[in-house]
């Protein structure tokens, strides 16, 4: 195989990542934020906010990060079970979850300020001007699945270089969802999402309908799961539907998340800052030597002037975790956001 993917129609691209969910009468807040000044305008990601009670101050906030080639929207329903159970354990906090579409993906492909590099460190960056640009509060929890997870190890490693300026504050807690920390080999193309990825790129931009696009991946052998996943990230534009998402640019995004390295993070981790990883039990993509070497940094005596990383696996579960186990997850990843709440 190729070693390295290139910007055509043929390269292999990444993992699919989620599912949509429906609408609720809980809060859903759609935005794209721009700021204005005096010489120029700055526009920056767009976002969907989820609060139980949109009336009262929130106490704390997460971040949540889709995968390649998804959108926030796929984390609706996760996010708000999430919230859901946080306030059953603790009526007092009011979390608000922000479930960002990353650049060239959901609502924010179609932003044009998101300029190049399409690399992880872009798409880090492009949340801290979405903090800025908002005025918000810095997350104190940032969520990331996949190579969103990727996204999320970059924005916290920056952070902690102080590379977003004096006023950001680092996160309490930062989750990685199916999603290895280092370099992502790919020696094996035969596999379905290389056969998804490959299948993608040989479609047209406009396609006559979303129906067809299932039915295409079924008569090809996908699932109908998966058939029906890739069929909700399409827009509806005129007579035809195209893309959710900048399939050209998730290429150069992609490329990036599989050479990018976050190790040395894990190995000396910030000061206050909880790392936990979410291995989930049947997906493909750990390799014993992966898993192994976070065993043992899980294992290791804490230090007060480090942060920690922890090591969870999820049963039952392939690497659609908020999909195939959101029980599971939540029983997770639920007590350790208890801890983290404001006081």
């Amino acid at each position: 195989m190729a070693a390295t993917l290139q910007a055509s129609s043929s390269s292999l691209r990444s993992r699919l990542l989620s599912s949509s969910a429906a609408w609720s009468p809980w809060r859903l807040l759609l935005s794209s934020s721009v700021q204005s000044e005096a010489s120029h305008q700055t526009e920056t990601l767009a976002f969907e906010e989820i609060q139980l009670s949109p009336e009262k101050p929130s106490t704390a906030t997460a971040f949540i990060l889709h995968g390649l080639l998804g959108s926030g929207r796929n984390w609706r329903s996760f996010s708000r079970a999430l919230a859901s159970e946080l306030r059953d354990c603790s009526p007092s906090d009011e979390w608000r979850m922000v479930l960002v579409d990353l650049r060239n993906h959901g609502r924010s492909a179609g932003i044009k300020g998101l300029s190049p590099p399409h690399d992880m460190s872009s798409a880090a960056r492009d949340l801290a001007d979405l903090v800025k640009a908002r005025g918000w509060a810095w997350p104190d929890v940032v969520v990331g699945h996949s190579m969103g997870g990727k996204v999320a190890l970059d924005f916290v490693e920056s952070c902690s270089r102080g590379e977003y300026g004096e006023s950001a504050d680092l996160p309490k807690q930062l989750w990685v969802l199916d999603s290895v920390p280092g370099k992502v080999e790919m020696d094996n193309s035969g596999g379905e999402v290389e056969r998804v990825l490959q299948t993608l790129a040989s479609l047209p931009s406009s396609l006559p309908s979303r129906k067809w696009v299932v039915d295409h991946m079924l008569n090809l052998g996908f699932s109908k799961s998966l058939s029906e996943w890739i069929g909700s990230n399409l827009n509806k534009d005129n007579e035809h539907v195209t893309w959710a998402f900048d399939l050209q640019a998730a290429i150069d995004m992609f490329n990036s998340y599989r050479e990018r390295s976050y190790w040395t993070l894990l190995e000396n981790p910030p000061k206050g800052l909880d790392i936990a990883i979410v291995q989930a039990e049947r997906s493909d993509r750990w390799h014993p030597d992966d898993v192994q070497r976070l065993k043992a940094l899980s294992r290791r005596e804490s230090k007060p002037d480090a942060g920690k990383v922890s090591l969870h696996v999820l049963p039952n579960s392939g690497h659609w975790v908020h999909v195939d186990n959101p029980k599971g997850l939540l029983e997770i990843m639920a007590p350790n956001f208890r801890s983290t709440a404001k006081i």
